[in-house]
């Protein structure tokens, strides 16, 4: 069988005739389109990640239009996905704000391209398949809480306070803060706010795919502001006015190197982690929901690879962090985009309009802008699964509601170490509780007939248990608890291991403690059952030696057979020589595993 690549772009099978049936107009019209809904997003996610007072660059909006076309070009062009939309993304803006608001912008960039390293190294590592096995209470819980971190971040613009000091970015003092200047709210920019809400909203119902309503949203919010002239007037704020006439410049932006130390490395190896995390979470499952509405199955280690270098080559361009949009990615497949070309012509849509609308940008209102963020975050956040916390197993929601809390009230970096933890700590109980150790006898019926207790002669000095499930770490245990019970020692005790499919060091190294205590009282441990991967980790530590291959048992019935001789009168124990026809210990475990 020929083993597949481990970086395989999706845009090869378009060079190689081998892509899906397309046509070119179909991916021009799909990338357009999603090129449209880029845009008010780009300026809406640059607009809320960089903190007032922070020195960056370029211009807010611009770091986000400039982050979705650099973005939005490689991972079309390397992804391992044939219709992935990249680019920036609402899940970054917390982790972005506790960055800059530490290290500066400089920090941002330095932890976007080490991110951007970590990715690149999980995907040469074959590691896109274990990002699956992050826990869904962990995802879940960050994503809402970055929903709610959002719609903070948005008040002062949706209700157009007039601060004289600006926004703490602790939870605690956040709160407060926007409560007692609520009484300074813009009447006229709210009114815009929630009128670019309801449009954007309300617009889908008309089923106009190929304009979205974001856009409509800020273009009549625009043309309504200047006809009005309620930015003078009425004090409505706008990107103009809050970034400058060129918020937007109509050039390209030159590579820059950025500024870096040991010093500055170590301390952004937490920050680094989370937004490598974050874009490998997000990114395979905006592939999967891609998979489901296209048909198609998309290479998760070649998508690392391709984020990884997405978020490697960003930062030079002054660039935000970035990953696989699931919006933007589900609009390409609604309108028929196919290949990678639809989202490298959406990358183009969007070169175009910076190199020609650019000065219009000035004009939109910082409301409509905030409108936009606050139904990301409505649509983002898993609000149902809050609502049937109390319906969940309790561990679960534990760890729901504290990553949930986590990410509102500190920092999503913390949120996702403390949840993982959490997370690792009840996986390990979860596995310690389906794992049993139980004592046989010759009422059993469980297993197959050449394993079966029932019916079955169990000598006198002879104790058998059965393991039942994983022997890991956190079951091993367990086996003491089972063993310190014997009220008499037996001379001969058998562990029937057939159910046991993974062992693990701890509790090999639990068996062999109970080995080596038999053996020094001149008792024996028998195993029957064993199978590949618990023979395999005993023949490689050695531990097979300690047990003795005479003791390894293919089936109960031949541990019975040889616990019969070793019980015999003890005076002759030493002559006796087991009439068993042992079998090779491969061959025995090969027999389980069938």
């Amino acid at each position: 069988m020929k083993k597949k690549s481990l970086f395989s772009p999706r845009i090869l099978d378009v060079i190689r005739g081998k892509s899906v049936p397309f046509t070119l107009r179909g991916e021009l019209t799909s990338g357009i389109t999603v090129g449209l809904i880029a845009l008010p997003l780009s300026l809406a996610l640059g607009i809320a990640s960089i903190p007032a007072g922070a020195e960056t660059p370029l211009p807010a909006p611009a770091l986000g239009i400039f982050t979705a076309i650099i973005a939005g070009l490689i991972i079309s062009g390397f992804g391992g996905s044939r219709v992935q939309i990249g680019g920036p993304t609402a899940a970054f803006i917390p982790i972005i704000l506790v960055v800059i608001s530490e290290h500066g912008y400089s920090g941002l960039i330095l932890a976007t391209l080490m991110a951007g390293v970590i990715l690149l190294l999980m995907g040469l590592t074959r590691m896109g398949a274990l990002i699956k096995f992050i826990p869904w209470p962990v995802t879940s819980g960050f994503t809402t809480g970055i929903a709610v971190a959002i719609m903070l971040t948005q008040v002062p613009d949706f209700f157009g306070l007039r601060l004289e000091a600006a926004v703490p970015k602790e939870f605690f003092e956040k709160i407060p803060f926007l409560l007692q200047n609520l009484g300074t709210f813009n009447p006229y920019a709210l009114g815009f706010s929630l009128l670019c809400v309801a449009v954007i909203l309300f617009w889908p119902r008309l089923k106009l795919r190929m304009i979205p309503g974001s856009i409509i949203a800020m273009l009549g919010a625009t043309i309504l502001l200047v006809w009005l002239g309620w930015e003078h007037s009425q004090g409505v704020e706008t990107i103009g006015g809050k970034f400058g006439a060129y918020a937007i410049p109509s050039s390209f932006p030159r590579p820059s190197m950025p500024e870096w130390n040991m010093a500055l490395i170590r301390s952004l190896i937490g920050p680094a982690t989370a937004i490598a995390l974050l874009s490998a979470i997000e990114s395979l499952l905006s592939a999967v929901v891609a998979d489901g509405l296209s048909g198609d199955r998309h290479d998760s280690n070649t998508e690392l690879i391709a984020q990884g270098i997405a978020n490697m080559v960003c930062p030079f361009f002054g660039g935000l962090p970035i990953t696989g949009a699931i919006a933007r990615t589900s609009a390409n497949v609604h309108n028929g985009g196919k290949t990678p070309l639809s989202g490298i012509f959406h990358a183009f849509t969007l070169m175009a309009i910076v190199l020609l609308a650019a000065p219009w940008a000035a004009y939109i209102p910082m409301a409509a802008i905030s409108a936009v963020l606050i139904v990301i975050s409505l649509k983002m956040g898993e609000w149902h699964e809050l609502m049937r916390l109390h319906k969940m197993p309790k561990s679960d929601a534990l760890v729901l509601f504290t990553t949930f809390a986590l990410t509102i009230v500190f920092d999503l970096v913390i949120a996702v170490q403390v949840g993982m933890v959490l997370a690792a700590i009840l996986f390990i109980k979860r596995v310690a509780e389906t794992t049993e150790i139980t004592r046989v006898d010759g009422r059993d019926t469980l297993e197959k007939p050449e394993h079966i207790a029932q019916g079955k002669d169990i000598p006198e000095g002879v104790v058998v248990y059965r393991i039942f499930g994983p022997f890991l770490f956190g079951a091993a245990e367990k086996m003491e608890d089972a063993y310190s019970t014997l009220d008499v020692l037996p001379w001969v005790l058998i562990f029937r291991l057939n159910l046991v499919t993974a062992m693990d060091a701890t509790g090999m190294n639990a068996l062999i403690s109970i080995v080596e205590r038999m053996r020094h009282q001149h008792r024996t441990v028998l195993l029957s059952g064993l199978h590949q991967q618990p023979l395999r980790m005993m023949r490689k530590s050695g531990a097979l030696e300690t047990i003795g291959e005479q003791n390894i048992c293919a089936t109960f019935d031949e541990a019975l057979h040889r616990a019969k001789h070793l019980v015999e009168p003890r005076t002759s124990v030493s002559e006796v020589k087991s009439s068993v026809s042992h079998r090779s210990v491969a061959s025995a475990a090969e027999r389980n595993d069938s």
